[in-house]
């Protein structure tokens, strides 16, 4: 009989330990699937959520709300959230983000796992230098929002780490006799991009 109960209480033992060993794994395998977060994948599972209508984004000293659209390997693009009806779209490289400004729903659904992409989608591929190239391909005329102003103009050429700008009026077709200045634009120097 006290062999019984000796076996019972060792069994129950042993359940507890492989039941807390499984917790701290369990516990371990979160850690390390935090640990391989970016940026980009937080930003992807709210704009996946049906819940998040925009997204608050600290850029330098600017702060502006964009509902995504679409997020590329380096940035971003979506609707800005003025509460203007203007219906302005920007690009965000995700460098120039000094912070994602989220309350505690939006920091918990930011963490939720997320199907693996398998590559297929085009924009998940795609760099910063090629959505300004399709820009300058289409000569749309654009204003830069830098750290030390706005630039307004058309981009004339792309390289894999600047810009070329012809600065002209803003309303005004980028023709050479309206053109004020060039500029070559590193693309760290690039806050973020408006279209109207």
């Amino acid at each position: 009989m006290r062999w019984g109960k000796l076996f019972d209480d060792l069994e129950g033992q042993l359940e507890q330990e492989l039941e807390a060993e499984e917790v701290d794994l369990r516990a371990e395998e979160e850690r390390l699937r935090l640990g391989r977060l970016s940026l980009r994948d937080r930003l992807l599972a709210l704009h996946r959520d049906p819940a998040c209508d925009a997204v608050t984004l600290q850029l330098a000293d600017h702060r502006v709300s964009v509902r995504p659209v679409s997020i590329g390997k380096d940035w971003l693009s979506g609707d800005l959230v003025d509460g203007t009806a203007r219906g302005l779209q920007c690009i965000v490289p995700l460098a120039s983000i000094d912070a994602v400004i989220v309350d505690r729903k939006q920091v918990r659904l930011s963490l939720v796992p997320q199907p693996e992409e398998d590559g297929s989608r085009l924009s998940a591929r795609l760099g910063l230098a090629f959505v300004l190239r399709d820009l300058c391909r289409r000569r749309r005329a654009v204003e830069l929002v830098t750290a030390s102003g706005i630039i307004v103009g058309t981009i004339d050429r792309v390289g894999r780490d600047h810009l070329d700008l012809a600065e002209h009026p803003i309303g005004v077709a980028r023709r050479e006799s309206a053109v004020l200045q060039y500029r070559v634009l590193p693309f760290e120097r690039l806050v973020y991009l408006r279209l109207s």
